[in-house]
């Protein structure tokens, strides 16, 4: 099935934004890029308390006279439901209108959502239209997801002869990029049956020829067991061998391999090798997990200093297990200096993207009044999506919250909850 890697980077890709010198507050904007700059500034808590709700009304503002950047954001807010209900309808619409208008980013976003058929009947030419729009404007994501995806590209030279053979017959000359990319149409069902069976033997193919991505991809075919047996030890091989070509979501793999003790023996000093590698790479799993091995002092000293560095280098790429370990030591004053404003605000961002324990940590934040305004509403709300994800103690705080709360706040909450879910209109 399509990867979530697919829509990677969908707020990362914003213009700079100089912040608003102290002093007398300036009149509320009205130009469509300066509308956009102020939701950036909510957004990103700049000089003005962050807040995702005010940020998405201004992008709203300045995407209806027609700014593809705010148009872009919106769309991507609507797909995360950060600042508004998730709707991925409205996430389409946005990102459609900035796409028309040429904005790269908003063109792989969209070719994203044509891909995962999220808000949009799925269309996998649609998505590969986008994709080339935004690749010839040089978004490298897009350049890259397009060599793998699309069976037009080029698959590489097969012989003297082979231009404009098509993908299987590349394939079956030995071309390991077109096995690889065949191996690919298998794995998602792009043009094909989905068959885990076919795409686990055009990898290995293409493995054995070297091809780094193809080693990568076999070596979680056999780690969750998808076309092969479930087999720790070879998706270690694979794993290993793609590594060793510095390729960062292997050496994330196998770091984690190591640190778990599957397919080898425990190690930490091994995990953290291969952790260091892939997030000098810019990894955010692999910056989160050296923040993990740092705070624990597993293969190295323990440095709360040197987990906070980490965890916020993942967390600002919107790693939600980072966020809220970002958010759970400034919580404590770990590494950081203790600050429940810049907790809420860290778990508030794991929390909007699912992360159930920043959804229960939010919460008792809110039913307590630390680092936010005391809100018996709010703390019920998120200590209900926790419940819903299976935490016993996010249910058992939300049973007592409610044994407070007035006849309003729990009609109020209950209405809130609702919309959250997506089980009622909006008014």
């Amino acid at each position: 099935m399509p990867s979530s890697c697919l829509l990677v980077g969908l707020l990362a890709a914003w213009l700079p934004l100089t912040a608003q010198q102290e002093g007398t507050p300036a009149p509320e904007p009205t130009d469509p890029v300066a509308q956009y700059n102020r939701g950036r500034q909510y957004l990103n808590g700049d000089a003005v308390p962050q807040d995702d709700a005010r940020a998405a009304g201004w992008f709203r503002q300045a995407a209806a006279q027609g700014n593809p950047e705010a148009q872009r954001t919106l769309g991507a807010l609507y797909l995360e439901g950060r600042g508004v209900p998730q709707d991925y309808v409205q996430a389409f619409k946005w990102s459609l209108l900035a796409a028309a208008q040429g904005d790269a980013p908003a063109q792989f976003n969209l070719a994203g959502l044509y891909l995962m058929g999220l808000g949009v009947t799925r269309d996998a030419e649609e998505a590969l239209r986008w994709y080339r729009r935004a690749a010839e404007q040089g978004d490298a994501e897009a350049q890259s997801l397009l060599a793998a995806l699309d069976p037009e590209a080029e698959a590489g030279p097969v012989d003297d002869t082979g231009a404009g053979v098509s993908l299987r017959q590349a394939a079956e000359q030995g071309n390991p990029r077109a096995q690889y990319k065949l191996g690919l149409a298998y794995a998602t069902g792009q043009g094909v049956p989905q068959d885990f069976t076919a795409a686990a033997e055009w990898y290995r193919r293409a493995a054995e020829q070297g091809d780094r991505t193809a080693l990568y991809d076999l070596g979680v075919l056999y780690r969750e067991g998808l076309g092969v047996p479930q087999d720790y030890d070879q998706a270690v091989k694979w794993f290993r061998q793609a590594a060793e070509q510095g390729y960062a979501h292997a050496q994330l793999n196998l770091g984690l391999a190591y640190q778990q003790g599957l397919g080898v023996p425990q190690d930490y000093d091994q995990a953290v090798k291969w952790f260091r590698q892939a997030a000098g790479q810019g990894t955010a799993g692999a910056q989160s997990s050296l923040g993990l091995m740092y705070a624990s002092g597993r293969g190295l000293p323990q440095d709360f200093t040197e987990a906070g560095k980490w965890w916020r280098k993942a967390a600002e790429q919107g790693f939600a297990m980072a966020q809220y370990n970002l958010g759970t030591a400034y919580f404590n004053g770990q590494g950081v200096p203790q600050d429940h404003a810049e907790a809420a605000k860290w778990y508030r961002r794991a929390a909007e993207q699912g992360y159930s324990a920043a959804q229960y940590s939010l919460g008792t934040m809110y039913a307590l009044g630390q680092g936010v305004l005391e809100d018996a509403v709010q703390a019920y709300l998120w200590f209900s999506l926790a419940a819903d994800a299976g935490d016993a103690d996010a249910a058992r705080e939300r049973h007592l919250l409610v044994l407070e709360m007035t006849p309003e706040q729990k009609a109020g909450a209950e209405r809130l909850l609702l919309e959250r879910r997506g089980t009622i209109p909006q008014p």
